[in-house]
């Protein structure tokens, strides 16, 4: 049994979906006719109600993923394949206070919403007034608006309210001049994400961050290849979801060690063809060097 106001997924026969906060008084209209939302409840997750033309509706419990695609756009959202490592790297879990800036359509605010739980909070700022309506209601027919606190702002020119939050994102157009405001906002050691489209924008960011109080820096895109579900014909799909955006991450450190960077080996005596370790070997990830006794 489905209880009144949890979110509903009901599914066509044909794969169209329509997700809404259930209300048993209410009826579902479809082209294949009226489904009673009652009996979506007494059917339960997982189970099938006929359209009263006798069309099968599956009902199930939506994905965050589902969420994330079903919400109503006027601008673009982040996609599920950065939205997921964003969670990881910022690390957000129940009881987190995050602060977001330009909330946009509140995908990723939904995101973030969810995986605070009720004791956390989502603090998410938006300079346009018609995109902050616009995710008001996207989070309310969800039911995370009591997870989150919407800012009509720009936070470029006034900075942020909160203080000692856990994580901070920025989707802006030039992040680097806000990265003032950050250190008041976090507390010390705090990661901090960031959204940009192209290479020019990233190079400003980590110029920014590199004269603030920034350190573990890192730059990243992430790329999806599918593959047709096909056993006997397995191969990649002829599209791919490629270059969505860079996604830049920093921790922000209130009094940073200084960093100096060790000097090159000198060339060995005994191997005198052996020169000096080179720059790509001084960057190398220390996660992808095997240890070795």
């Amino acid at each position: 049994m489905i209880e009144a106001g949890q979110l509903v997924l009901v599914i066509s026969p044909k794969g169209k979906r329509f997700m809404q906060a259930l209300d048993p008084t209410k009826e579902l209209h479809t082209h294949d006719g009226r489904i009673l939302m009652s009996e979506v409840a007494e059917a339960g997750y997982g189970g099938i109600v006929r359209s009263h033309l006798g069309h099968p509706y599956r009902i199930l419990k939506p994905t965050v993923y589902e969420l994330i695609k079903g919400v109503k756009r006027q601008t673009q959202i982040m996609y599920p394949k950065e939205i997921g490592y964003l969670l990881l790297k910022l690390g957000i879990t129940p009881g987190c206070r995050v602060v977001e800036t330009g909330t946009g359509s509140a995908g990723l605010t939904t995101a973030l919403a969810t995986y605070v739980g009720d004791t956390g909070m989502v603090y998410t700022y938006e300079r346009r007034e018609e995109f902050y309506k616009l995710a008001q209601k996207n989070l309310a027919r969800v039911g995370l608006s009591h997870r989150v606190t919407q800012h009509l702002a720009d936070i470029e020119q006034t900075g942020f309210e909160q203080t000692d939050a856990d994580a901070l994102f920025l989707d802006v157009r030039v992040p680097q001049d806000c990265l003032h405001h950050i250190p008041k906002a976090v507390r010390p050691g705090a990661m901090c994400g960031f959204l940009l489209p192209t290479c020019n924008q990233v190079s400003d960011l980590l110029r920014g961050l590199e004269q603030g109080p920034f350190t573990e820096l890192e730059a990243l895109e992430i790329l999806v290849r599918r593959y047709k579900t096909v056993p006997d014909r397995l191969r990649p799909e002829d599209r791919m979801v490629a270059h969505t955006g860079f996604l830049v991450f920093a921790r922000c450190m209130e009094k940073p060690e200084p960093f100096t960077r060790a000097p090159k080996a000198a060339a060995s005596e005994s191997d005198p063809e052996l020169g000096p370790e080179t720059d790509d070997e001084m960057d190398r990830d220390p996660e992808d060097t095997e240890a070795t006794e």
